[in-house]
């Protein structure tokens, strides 16, 4: 089975349109999306002129805050803090990576938790791990969605995660074990990564390497989520996951592209949405 991430975003994105329109309704407001971004990465422009469109697609309003030419520490922290201030913004997103030099820990942290739709901030962070989630990082909770649209069952299931960054792994990893699945994180450490992968019955891949694993390594049966994207050498795109193998062995399997990719956006106007619903009530 192809776990159809854009059928799942829509799903989600249809939800905040009519959560916008019932908000709008009660309260007279627009969710307002303010967006920061800093530099030249030409990843980043695209990502946020995506993100731009399917904000106007559902009736969120964004605000560009763009920098080409940099911004310096001060003048950055400076910015978060008069949106932190505004009341008619109700999400923060700061796109990263910074330009070089810049310290992100310092940025993200300068952010309002209520106002932190990314999910990044270490209050938020923190509640996660408390085991009561605030504002919950983008990708891994449209990693759970997909799961959940699908109906996989994760009460009980033995979890493997690959990758441990705060951006998805770490998070992933305290969202499966809330709902009850036993989690095992792996890393560039490992040893033996196939011995780990091989009894996953739910199998997340964020390890930052295209095709690392194949379909050998995969219990048959097994759910596989690929939240990587590799530009390779011709051009393509290609995941994490060996998806030609993989697909002959798990029972479900995300594609790249068109798995996890569309939902982080949706998740980000989930997230949008939350916030300004937590702070008009």
């Amino acid at each position: 089975m192809i776990l159809d991430g854009k059928a799942v975003s829509q799903t989600v994105l249809e939800r905040v349109r009519s959560g916008v329109e019932r908000l709008r309704a009660r309260t007279g407001a627009v969710p307002t999306l303010a967006v920061v971004l800093v530099g030249e990465f030409a990843p980043s422009k695209i990502y946020v002129a995506n993100k731009k469109k399917a904000a106007d697609a559902v009736g969120i309003a964004s605000q560009d805050h763009l920098y080409p030419g940099g911004l310096s520490r001060d003048e950055l922290l400076k910015l978060l803090r008069s949106l932190n201030d505004d009341p008619g913004v109700h999400g923060i997103l700061l796109q990263l990576p910074l330009p070089e030099g810049m310290n992100e820990d310092e940025a993200i942290a300068a952010i309002s938790p209520e106002k932190d739709v990314d999910g990044f901030h270490p209050v938020n962070l923190g509640n996660l791990l408390a085991g009561k989630p605030s504002m919950v990082a983008c990708t891994p909770a449209g990693c759970l969605e997909i799961l959940d649209h699908y109906k996989a069952e994760l009460r009980g299931a033995e979890a493997v995660v690959i990758g441990r960054s705060r951006i998805v792994g770490k998070p992933l990893a305290q969202l499966l074990l809330a709902r009850h699945a036993t989690v095992t994180m792996c890393h560039t450490r490992t040893r033996d990564l196939a011995a780990h992968t091989r009894r996953a019955d739910i199998l997340c891949v964020a390890a930052g390497r295209a095709r690392v694993v194949t379909g050998d390594m995969v219990k048959p049966g097994a759910w596989v989520i690929d939240v990587g994207i590799n530009r390779m050498p011709d051009g393509k795109l290609a995941g994490d996951v060996d998806f030609a193998s993989v697909e002959k062995v798990a029972h479900a399997v995300t594609p790249v592209p068109g798995g996890v990719g569309p939902m982080t956006i949706a998740m980000l106007l989930q997230n949008t949405l939350t916030a300004a619903e937590r702070q008009l009530s």
